[in-house]
């Protein structure tokens, strides 16, 4: 197997499905690790690089939705959702915490690779992260990011709180310093295309923070 071929990570606390479907994907030339838990899905995660995760929702101990919403928060891997429930609120839910698809149990395998490939060809489109966060800060010209708190922090001191939206913003820019994004790409990175948020959305953020640094600079004058 090539070592560029996407490596997936399979996450579900049902040893069957987890095993099967890792072993249909590398029959068809994937590679794959499967994992019970979402503390061994963040260890394989910082070991290895994984270009999509397959995530359980319903699982023992930390539920895929917060693994999911840890995932989005710390990097661009993109999420499918397996679940047991076929209702509309979950598969929202599901989306908004930062999901890319979203796959009911039980599923055609077939399927789910066509969707697989689906979400790998949208993101591998994207322009990549060039600086991902390292520590519990991100500093930029006078300006720091406290990533766990979502915080901004002013040369001053002074700590102005960020809105998801803003935050998610805020971080995609930063990881992609002098990159042009178009607002489709400021869709697809900061806010999942699939949680049907409208393209006008980014403006909206976009001049959030404007006004906050305009108001910070004001006050120095």
């Amino acid at each position: 197997m090539a070592p560029e071929d996407p490596h997936i990570l399979v996450v579900d606390d049902h040893r069957d499905i987890r095993e099967s479907l890792a072993q249909f994907l590398k029959k068809n030339g994937r590679r794959a690790t499967a994992v019970e838990s979402a503390e061994a899905a963040r260890k394989a995660i910082k070991e290895n690089r994984i270009d999509l995760v397959i995530l359980d929702i319903m699982m023992p101990g930390e539920d895929g939705l917060s693994l999911c919403r840890h995932i989005r928060e710390t990097n661009h891997i993109p999420v499918i959702l397996l679940s047991a429930r076929a209702e509309e609120l979950d598969r929202i839910i599901g989306l908004e915490v930062g999901a890319d698809d979203y796959v009911v149990k039980p599923f055609n395998p077939r399927e789910l690779m066509a969707r697989i490939d689906a979400v790998l060809r949208r993101t591998h489109s994207l322009p990549p992260s060039v600086e991902a966060p390292t520590g519990d800060v991100m500093r930029f010209d006078k300006w720091m990011l406290k990533i766990a708190e979502r915080e901004l922090v002013d040369v001053d001191g002074n700590t102005h709180e960020l809105s998801t939206g803003e935050y998610r913003l805020l971080l995609t820019f930063l990881q992609r310093p002098k990159v042009v994004l178009t607002r489709d790409q400021l869709l697809d990175l900061a806010f999942d295309r699939g949680s049907d948020v409208f393209d006008r959305a980014v403006d909206t953020q976009v001049s959030r923070l404007r006004r906050k640094s305009k108001r910070t600079r004001a006050r120095r004058s």
